[in-house]
């Protein structure tokens, strides 16, 4: 049934998607017939291959947010249906964000029905173990008072009859201790409890085999207590919830919070709502090692954006990036791959996605509580359920794996081709196209833009392909050259021309832009971009976009605003600033409204992508759109470096760091270094080094210089970096350095007055503030993603 209804959402979405798609598509022009050329055919132009993962390509999702995340709705419904649960909390999120909250059912059915919320407080079973007690371990780790690799006897003396199991090994499951043991074992007195285990008889020897129990989660917590002096409930109060700002969580509710508690089973002729299900746990007083704590899907969104964080949010960290690794990192056991405290694909992982990253890591509570974070991914999902009330005949697991699975293909990334290739190329459909592309433009799979148009015959022609600067494979420098690629024309736009001709355009009724921009004024196919649109305003020919995310991020608009009366040539193409922050489809909008364009404009916007996100958080393979911008850490560093890059220093062309290093024969790299990093610039560090060029700028001399090295994205402002370095570079080598070459990319003599008479950056940037405030006021029009 789950899986009917989930096909039936699926259907109903693409449908609505395909009817909203048609009806917003004009009709196309008719196709004018191919001329025949008698010339020589131009050389054939290969792609590079770029690996396929076949297996990380989702399910269609299309362009409505809400059908983004209904098939989570049909799965959710047919389980309460089915009875498996009465209600549930299901949370999406990121490091930095939720995707999606949502309650469903009720939180009760007896004693008399209730409605789910978010502020419904769980009891979580098992999630206790990761949380609580091995999140507090950790934090003793990292404080040097735990060594995960000493015998547990170190901590409990009593244990040391028993075999010689270690901390480690607690966490992992794998120290031999039984998976429980009779409830009369078990009561309020911890010193007759930890006798009891003592005396118990292992059921392997230490890392033998893995071993699921409860009692060495009990072992834990007696070693947070003796270590720390402190109660467990306490101690993960103190070091844990409250550092994070879970206000809700903890060990034995209080009556404020127990009245929005989910009640799981009866127990002595009552419901238990805010008393601990677990029957040892109870026995203990409501305070396990193993199981006690209750929390609300909120306060685990704050737990999982830490873990997602490495150990850190709203600046609070609870331990070292070095034990956040430890903590997560995978073991074999001899039941799948377990972390310290969490699951990661063990037998154990019945609720775990397929599509989750080798990553992952996750756990699970009897009550129906289930919470996996995805540090590759980026991506946590929680689900929280009673599913134990009213009878405790609920099963959720399989549930969980499917939703998870829906969770991650709604989160990831898809771009315009990817939603094109989803909605069966409806808004295509009966065109010749003329492509305006290169290698840096993929769908999800790998398959470049190219091939998955040509995948489309015959619904869509791709009858010609039109390349940027840097060509097809996006890995020349200079002029290029006609060519064919897979017997389709591949036609230059840098070389003898800058737009399409009206000769290479014969036949073509829809020129579709795909191509991969990296957010700054200055790099050129966003004028080859507008160029195009000009011609196709000219011969009535519809605009399509495929739009991507800008890598550098939408949120940040930085730098002076290119003048008006300035607006010239290819590069210096529109009145922009520096850093724009806007995708290849909101510039196409801007564009066509700016130079008032009779243009049928359309863009196949991306889908899950936010403003503040910069291309290492989508999730997205990168493909170079250029020769020198092989690596996002390029990329980040392009805005900073590159407008320094027509004055004569290198940025790193000819070597195997371009665009993070400043460098010239003349320069003292380590006074550069030592000032720059006196100045303090937030988000960035400097380091001299030494390195020989192989071509460009001072190809084939030694140059002294600084590497710069992004160490916190966050606060890191490239503009401001760039200004800074000219600062430095004018005041300690005046004589040497071609200052006013710096013109060229700045386009901003007040600018570049202020520097020169050594003003501060803030003085600098003072000079383009008012145009600056202006262009992001009229920007907010065109932009198309939050």
């Amino acid at each position: 049934m789950t899986r009917r209804l989930l096909h039936g959402a699926l259907v109903g979405a693409l449908g609505a998607s395909l009817l909203f798609c048609n009806a917003a598509r004009r009709e196309a022009l008719p196709a004018a017939p191919i001329v025949a050329n008698d010339a020589a055919p131009p050389p054939a132009i290969a792609l590079p291959s770029v690996p396929t993962d076949a297996g990380s390509v989702a399910p269609p999702v299309l362009d409505e947010d809400a059908l983004r995340w209904a098939p989570i709705d049909a799965i959710v419904q047919a389980a309460i249906d089915g009875a498996k649960m009465p209600g549930c909390m299901v949370v999406v999120g990121r490091h930095d964000d939720v995707l999606f909250e949502r309650a469903y059912g009720s939180r009760a059915l007896l004693p008399e029905r209730a409605p789910m919320t978010p502020e419904t407080l769980f009891d979580l079973a098992s999630l206790t173990k990761p949380i609580a007690t091995a999140t507090s371990i950790m934090i003793l780790v990292d404080r040097g008072q735990v060594d995960l690799d000493a015998r547990a006897s170190r901590y409990v003396p009593e244990l040391a009859r028993l075999p010689a199991f270690t901390v480690r090994q607690l966490l992992l499951h794998t120290s031999g201790l039984p998976a429980a043991t009779p409830l009369t074992d078990w009561s309020t007195d911890r010193a007759e409890v930890i006798r009891r285990i003592a005396a118990l008889a292992p059921k392997a020897q230490p890392g033998e085999r893995f071993n699921y129990s409860d009692v060495g989660f009990v072992v834990l917590q007696e070693i947070v207590q003796r270590v720390s002096g402190k109660e467990l409930a306490s101690f993960a109060s103190e070091e844990v919830f409250a550092p994070l700002g879970m206000k809700d969580t903890g060990f034995l509710p209080s009556p404020e919070l127990r009245v929005r508690a989910a009640p799981t089973e009866q127990r002595d002729g009552g419901f238990m709502i805010g008393e601990v299900h677990d029957p040892r746990a109870f026995a203990l007083g409501g305070v396990g090692g193993h199981a006690g704590v209750f929390s609300t899907a909120h306060d685990l969104s704050r737990f999982a954006r830490a873990m997602l964080a490495q150990g850190e949010l709203d600046h609070r960290r609870l331990f070292a990036t070095k034990t956040f690794e430890r903590f997560v990192a995978r073991h074999d056991t001899s039941k799948g791959g377990r972390a310290l405290g969490w699951d990661v694909d063990s037998t154990f992982a019945t609720h775990r996605s397929g599509l989750f990253s080798t990553k992952a890591f996750g756990h699970g509570g009897y009550t129906g509580t289930v919470m996996w974070i995805d540090p590759e991914r980026d991506l946590f999902v929680i689900f929280l359920s009673n599913r134990v009330h009213p009878d405790g005949k609920g099963a959720v697991n399989p549930v969980v794996a499917e939703i998870a699975t829906l969770a991650v293909s709604a989160a990831e990334v898809k771009t315009g081709i990817d939603v094109l290739r989803a909605e069966s190329f409806e808004r295509l459909r009966g065109a010749r196209v003329g492509l305006v592309t290169n290698a840096s433009a993929r769908a999800k799979d790998g398959k470049t833009t190219i091939d998955v148009l040509r995948a489309a015959a015959p619904a869509v022609t791709l009858a010609a392909i039109f390349t940027p600067e840097h060509g097809l494979g996006g890995d020349r420098e200079g002029k290029i050259a006609d060519g064919t690629h897979q017997g389709v024309p591949v036609v230059s736009l840098y070389g003898d021309r800058f737009t399409p001709t009206s000769d290479s355009l014969t036949g073509i009724d829809t020129l579709v832009f795909d191509l991969q921009d990296v957010g700054m004024r200055f790099y050129t196919y966003a004028s080859t971009m507008k160029g195009a649109m000009k011609v196709a305003a000219e011969r009535r020919l519809r605009f399509v976009v495929l739009d991507r995310p800008n890598p550098i991020g939408g949120a940040d608009v930085q730098g002076p605003v290119l003048a008006e009366a300035d607006v010239k040539g290819f590069v210096n193409h529109h009145a922009l600033p520096l850093r724009h922050g806007m995708t290849m489809g909101e510039l196409a909008r801007l564009f066509a409204a700016d130079d008032g364009l009779d243009l049928e404009l359309e863009v196949v916007k991306t889908i899950g992508w936010r403003r503040k996100e910069t291309f290492d958080r989508t999730a997205l393979a990168w493909t170079a759109p250029s020769p020198n911008l092989r690596s996002l850490r390029s990329v980040a560093l392009y805005p900073a470096i590159g407008v320094l890059e027509s004055t004569n220093v290198s940025v790193g062309r000819g070597t195997d760091m371009p665009f993070e290093l400043v460098a010239a024969p003349w320069m003292d790299g380590p006074a550069v270094a030592k000032r720059l990093n006196e100045a303090a610039i937030a988000g960035v560090a400097f380091e001299p080094l030494t390195i020989t060029p192989k071509s460009s700028v001072h190809a084939n001399k030694r140059c002294r210089g600084v590497r710069v090295t992004v160490n916190d994205p966050t606060r890191f402002e490239p503009i401001r970096t760039a200004i800074a370095i000219a600062a430095v570079l004018r005041e300690l080598h005046p004589d040497d350095w071609s200052f006013d070459g710096m013109e060229r990319m700045l386009r901003h003599p007040p600018a570049m007055d202020a520097i020169r008479a050594g003003k501060g950056l803030a003085d600098v940037e003072a000079t383009w503030a008012r145009d600056l405030a202006t262009f992001k006021a009229r920007r907010e029009r065109f932009l198309l993603y939050k």
